[in-house]
């Protein structure tokens, strides 16, 4: 079946959408309000306070406002529905480029909507199988399994025929929310609005990259509904650990599969995080974390195709059954040399958000761990200016810094050591370190978001399931593995180091004695006076520039505390005369030729 999604460029899709019907225009304006009335708090704010000598003021009132806009957008985002609700956990995972404030607000944020009728998701499945509901299943239960914005999931039971084609006959049908690829276009059109916007602010442009991220979350979004890939995605996951028997995936019912309905086995168990239920199964929850790490460290180590979004209503821990020893994950020896596998298998399913790692950045993962191995602190920027994380107008200096400081205190230590380390001075350093992170224009690329977010969500859920239970002892034999994969890698790279410098420092005395046989001939000069007066012009134009940004922040400022003080209001919009009278007439009294 032909993925059907518009080609149409990003401009295209954007007048689309503002043509749509009357709800839709609605729910754009309404997205782009709250955008508009959040840029003009964060220019009067972070931009015009600090100007007119009320920086206090703004540093202040900070922490509250971030928490109170992101209180504002969950509410938004709950009432909206649709995209809204993912836009709020894309922005919580977004620790490079936004406050911790905000990130904490909005971690929470679930899918928090009503199921849709019955007789409309009936309708749109008949629509996409082309048959009635009664003939495409032997059985379909009315009642939802599971509601989210995007979708819903229901309950049935294949055919005989469909059935002993696919080799099982109890399903979980997936079928989107009517209406969903309009409303997922209009909040990506005003999405992309809101980013052109940010990208004519400079402060905010040379930090992050708007355009892109909306891109990113466009792409990843698209994506989501679309559930021909979220098919092919969960038989690439499952031909992975085809071999493996700690884990397991649903199939897929290709014949009652479409763009818009999702047929796969119903592998529902224990949910991985439901101790009591795990312990009267007779399974140690701490055993299940450790096995848990592991696979996802497979994914990400091994396969290079990782499950992005492994909460606990993703993975399911199924017993084997009695006898079953030539069932798929079976008790066998498992994958770890010596080690007998316990009575039970870990099931993914929602295969929606994957994240694949790229050359690219695989290549500058092997970078990074060449400088981490000699404590390079330029080595460890370059390599994530090669990954993608540093934009161009990042200042390096602050980083190296950062860098080596978390090298002067962690660097020699091994795993084992690091565990030991008082949880309180990781705190102080992490907060610390993201601070100086959050004020370069620092940005991860959508592959190296999706990864971190598989590690958060891994490391809470281990946790959860054993508090005593260490992401360490997990990272070690794949980070060893990786080096001792690379030491070939590593040497050559140090050599081409080495020659690289050499050939520099060679040809660097010659350089330096062409250039001083230049000056003391004379043929080395600058004429600046033309400099001079580009300058002296330049210098104008800002001072005027100053006058009518500081005009427009007095009234603007009188104006918006005009209801609350009177006097404070109507004094600042008359003072707001005197850089207005500089703006318009500072140009007339130029001094000297120009």
């Amino acid at each position: 079946m032909v993925n059907d999604r518009n080609p149409a460029s990003p401009a295209m899709r954007q007048s689309a959408a503002e043509d749509q019907a009357p709800p839709l225009r609605a729910r754009y304006r309404r997205i782009l309000g709250f955008a508009a009335r959040v840029l003009m708090q964060t220019w009067w704010f972070e931009l015009v306070l600090p100007r007119i000598g009320f920086t206090r003021v703004a540093e202040s009132s900070r922490e509250r406002r971030m928490r109170v806009l992101a209180q504002r957008f969950h509410v938004l985002a709950v009432e909206l529905g649709g995209l809204m609700i993912k836009v709020g956990q894309f922005m919580s995972s977004r620790l490079d480029v936004l406050p911790p404030e905000i990130t904490t607000e909005l971690a929470g944020l679930q899918d928090e909507v009503p199921p849709v009728p019955i007789a409309e998701i009936r309708a749109l499945a008949e629509a996409e199988l082309g048959v009635p509901l009664s003939r495409a299943f032997a059985s379909f239960d009315d009642t939802p399994l599971a509601a989210a914005s995007l979708g819903q999931a229901h309950r049935a039971r294949l055919s005989e025929a469909d059935a002993a084609d696919a080799g099982f006959d109890e399903v979980v049908v997936k079928v989107q929310r009517p209406g969903i690829d309009q409303v997922v276009a209009t909040d990506l059109a005003a999405l992309r609005r809101v980013a052109g916007w940010l990208r004519r602010i400079r402060f905010i442009a040379d930090r992050v990259d708007a355009p892109a991220l909306v891109e990113e979350f466009a792409q990843t979004s698209l994506e989501e509904i679309d559930y021909l890939h979220e098919a092919a995605a969960a038989e690439r996951f499952a031909e992975n650990f085809a071999h493996d028997p700690r884990v397991d995936a649903p199939l897929v019912a290709w014949e009652r599969t479409t763009r818009r309905v999702l047929t796969l086995s119903d592998v529902t168990a224990i949910k991985i995080n439901d101790i009591d239920a795990l312990r009267a199964a007779g399974i140690d929850p701490s055993d299940v974390a450790r096995v848990f790490a592991e696979v996802m460290f497979d994914q990400l180590f091994t396969h290079g195709f990782v499950h992005a979004d492994p909460h606990p209503g993703n993975i399911f821990v199924t017993p084997h059954r009695a006898g079953g020893a030539g069932m798929p994950g079976a008790s066998s020896a498992s994958s770890v040399p010596g080690e007998v596998h316990p009575a039970w298998r870990l099931t993914f399913i929602d295969f929606g958000m994957m994240a694949e790692v790229p050359e690219g950045i695989r290549r500058g993962l092997r970078t990074l761990f060449i400088a981490a191995a000699s404590r390079d602190g330029k080595g460890m920027v370059a390599a994530a200016q090669e990954i993608g994380v540093l934009m161009p107008s990042a200042e390096n200096r602050e980083l190296e810094r950062a860098l080596s400081a978390l090298f002067a205190r962690f660097g020699g230590m091994g795993f084992a050591e690091l565990r030991d380390v008082d949880p309180r001075e990781f705190q102080g350093f992490a907060v610390e370190f993201g601070d100086t992170m959050r004020s370069l224009p620092v940005q991860l690329p959508e592959g190296l978001l999706l990864l971190i977010r598989a590690v958060s969500l891994t490391s809470g859920m281990c946790s959860g399931l054993d508090p005593q239970f260490n992401i360490w002892e997990s990272i070690e034999p794949y980070a060893t593995r990786l080096l001792a994969d690379e030491s070939g890698n590593l040497v050559q790279e140090f050599a081409q180091q080495a020659v690289s410098n050499a050939g520099v420092l060679w040809r660097l005395p010659k350089r330096i004695d062409d250039l001083v046989t230049r000056i003391d001939e004379g043929s080395v000069t600058f004429d600046t006076s033309r400099i001079e007066r580009r300058l002296d012009r330049i210098d104008g134009l800002i001072r005027r520039g100053v006058s009518g940004l500081l005009f427009a922040a007095l009234l603007i400022g009188g104006a918006l505390v005009l209801a609350v003080n009177p006097v404070l209001g109507t004094v600042l919009m008359s003072v707001s005369a005197l850089p207005l009278l500089h703006t318009l007439f500072a140009g007339l009294f130029r001094r000297g030729p120009r």
